[in-house]
């Protein structure tokens, strides 16, 4: 299994990548004039026979990997975008009010008081069928810099104005007014939400992480080939999408030390880290099984330093 922040990671039980990350030695801008892509449609389901336990596949060898077999292997790997990892100043009260405002469901926590921090997993259903969220606490950190290079979260809910009087009489804070099926909210530690009004069964509700990038072009022909490797495809309606955007002008941002990665499911971590350095990612977890948890890891970074 793998964990892409893009981090590839098994879906479940990974360590957290727990430890504040430095900030981003970028630059800082306000945005101007966006052009925006939702890319990516990551949600193939993976049955929970290949999440645990699946057998070592063998490795492409490194000369023999060329960018027609790695596409051609990449189309055959199930992938699902498992969770996103963020860290806040107080478990408590962020968990208070997703699932008070946001209506979700704390799915399993976990205390590592021998290493100082402690994680909880909050979603709309089980993580082996939906995205999810892990939020992390580190003992005695009581604020994070989110940056300006990290956008939002996206919930898809079939009534945006109820949500948003919700969030209003639970003390949140509404960033933007419904217009009419959309608006922007902010959670305690200041991570933005847009919550999108969609009508009938929503398969899928958190729907989407916005990310800005310095060069849309390469952005899209990396995540265009590697994410056939890294990520998979599925309906937006039904899956959750990673939302590349490109402000004008703009080649670099600060993403500060609060978002730390997402978490991609793949049948075979060794190949996937592969083809993310064929398509010039660059791989900072070598891929391996982790000590005790039957699962295999390995971690990349995208080419403007988006961790999977």
């Amino acid at each position: 299994m793998a964990c892409v922040p893009f981090h590839m990671v098994s879906p479940f039980g990974h360590p957290c990548r727990h430890s504040p990350s430095p900030s981003s030695s970028s630059s800082f801008v306000t945005a101007a004039t966006s052009r925006r892509l939702a890319l990516f449609h990551l949600g193939a389901a993976i049955p929970q026979t290949q999440l645990f336990g699946a057998a070592a596949s063998t490795l492409l060898k490194s000369d023999d990997v060329t960018k027609e077999n790695a596409t051609h292997w990449s189309t055959k790997d199930n992938r699902k975008m498992l969770h996103v990892v963020y860290r806040v100043a107080d478990l408590d009260k962020t968990i208070k009010f997703y699932t008070q405002c946001l209506g979700m469901k704390v799915l399993r926590q976990r205390n590592i008081p021998e290493e100082r921090y402690a994680n909880a997993f909050l979603g709309y259903g089980p993580e082996h069928t939906h995205f999810v969220i892990e939020l992390t606490y580190n003992y005695g950190v009581d604020n994070y810099n989110i940056g300006n290079a990290f956008g939002h979260f996206g919930i898809a809910l079939n009534n945006v104005a109820k949500t948003v009087d919700l969030v209003k009489a639970k003390g949140g804070k509404v960033t933007s007014e419904p217009s009419p099926a959309k608006a922007f909210i902010e959670d305690p530690d200041g991570y933005t939400f847009e919550l999108i009004e969609r009508k009938g069964r929503i398969s899928e509700p958190l729907c989407q992480v916005m990310l800005r990038v310095g060069d849309i072009d390469r952005s899209i022909n990396f995540y265009q080939q590697c994410t056939k490797a890294i990520m998979g495809y599925g309906s937006e309606d039904e899956s959750a999408v990673l939302e590349l955007t490109y402000n004008y002008g703009i080649t670099e941002y600060d993403k500060g030390n609060g978002y730390g990665q997402i978490a991609i499911g793949t049948d075979d971590v060794y190949k996937t880290a592969q083809v993310v350095k064929l398509f010039g990612g660059d791989i900072v977890l070598q891929p391996g099984p982790l000590p005790v948890i039957n699962t295999k890891i390995t971690a990349c970074l995208d080419p403007d330093g988006w961790k999977s």
